[in-house]
């Protein structure tokens, strides 16, 4: 038994898994959420974090026994940066993302890029909108052009070699054991600045914040899950590329229509008399418009039926080529109806179903139909949901086959 399972968990892995079945789930988790494929830089850094860590059997068998708490004891939770271990693990340097060449690219890193989610209606997306969004970033101080104060009085951390960690000598047991601490000196930056050489407009930090206002175009048939980057737009630091900024477009639900890709789904109420004799009814749609569409009379509508309306679906993000709209219909039927109008309809509808023979020795009994109470709407839907429970049981399943 392990103490914890939140790197097995993230990895999607179990805690008996072999060092190649833990590489395996590493690689196919990192190429589906690493950045350059659109995926969660965030969750790229931790599912990363827990590969390095299971895959060292001395830090596994820490973390198995004592968990994340052991690990920060130990100084384990510093380590490589997550791409610089993909790119060891699994190639993609200067060649992008799946090319080959060097684990990373010579001259200046790139920074993080920043993600940002914005929840827009099915209204916005139908027809487009441009919003302004503020964005509060480091940027290099001016006064001192990101050298943190005047000329040579940054230093290299003799604590450290300019490094940012110390590496400690640990014995545990008979074994002794190397331990990574960010160097107490420099609190890991790796260089010194005197108080009174430090620059007074970014207090010696290089950067200093800056708001800016930047603005979002979402463009007509977007999707929940699209992305807008702005290059270059992140957090700046000397000898740094700047990482970009992300929005991430987040749809928000709809009270009356459901979309599926360019298609829209809308349920609409008719009451009998036009489901059986015709009528125009109104569908008021995503931008100003509302659609009447005419029944025909001698056209009957069922409870259920689904007809298309061509042309009147979400616009499609390239080209604006718009999808259709599918229209469930229900019928909505009256509470009561008078009796002196139902000749009316007898002679207008077809004949009602003649009554089966009664077989030979039975007994006509004459009954009526009530209403249901309280009591018995309550019994009637707990019947309802234990036969749709039963139908679920018997669909098929799938089984799992063991590796």
């Amino acid at each position: 038994m392990v103490k914890e399972t939140k790197y097995y968990d993230l990895l999607e892995a179990t805690p008996d898994a072999s060092e190649a079945d833990l590489k395996k789930a590493y690689r196919k988790r990192a190429l589906r959420l690493h950045p350059d494929k659109g995926g969660d830089p965030e969750l790229f850094k931790e599912v990363t974090h827990a590969y390095e860590v299971l895959s060292d059997p001395q830090k596994r068998s820490i973390y198995d026994t004592r968990g994340e708490a052991g690990l920060s004891e130990q100084g384990g939770m510093g380590g490589m940066d997550a791409h610089d271990l993909f790119s060891q693990l699994f190639g993609g340097g200067g060649g992008g993302f799946f090319g080959g060449g060097p684990s990373r690219p010579s001259g200046p890193r790139k920074g993080k890029d920043l993600v940002h989610r914005v929840h827009v209606t099915l209204e916005e997306l139908y027809r487009g909108k441009t919003s302004r969004l503020a964005l509060t970033r480091h940027v290099i101080c001016a006064k001192c052009s990101g050298k943190g104060g005047k000329e040579g009085a940054v230093k290299t951390c003799p604590g450290c070699n300019g490094r940012g960690v110390r590496v400690l000598m640990r014995q545990m047991g008979p074994m002794i054991q190397q331990i990574q601490q960010a160097c107490n000196e420099c609190d890991g930056s790796g260089e010194i600045i005197k108080e009174k050489d430090r620059c007074k407009t970014c207090n010696g930090k290089k950067t200093v914040q800056e708001r800016k206002m930047l603005d979002v175009h979402i463009d007509k048939g977007m999707k929940g899950g699209s992305t807008i980057v702005f290059n270059g737009e992140s957090d700046q630091a000397p000898d740094t590329i700047p990482g970009d900024v992300v929005i991430v477009v987040e749809e928000k639900p709809h009270d009356r229509f459901t979309r599926k890709d360019t298609d829209l789904y809308h349920k609409l109420d008719i009451d009998l008399l036009s489901a059986l004799g015709g009528g125009v009814f109104a569908i008021p749609h995503l931008d100003d418009r509302v659609l009447h569409v005419t029944v025909r009379p001698g056209e009957v509508i069922k409870p259920g039926h689904q007809k298309v309306i061509h042309g009147q679906g979400m616009p499609s993000q390239r080209h604006h080529e718009p999808g259709d709209l599918y229209v469930t219909f229900n019928v909505v039927f009256p509470e009561t109806i008078d009796p002196a109008v139902v000749s009316h309809l007898e002679a207008a509808l077809p004949p009602r179903t003649p009554l089966p023979a009664v077989p030979k020795g039975h007994v006509v009994d004459e009954v009526d139909l009530d209403e249901l109470d309280a009591r018995q709407r309550r019994k009637a839907e707990r019947s309802r949901s234990e036969d749709a429970m039963d139908e679920d049981e018997e669909q098929p399943r799938v089984q799992c086959q063991n590796q």
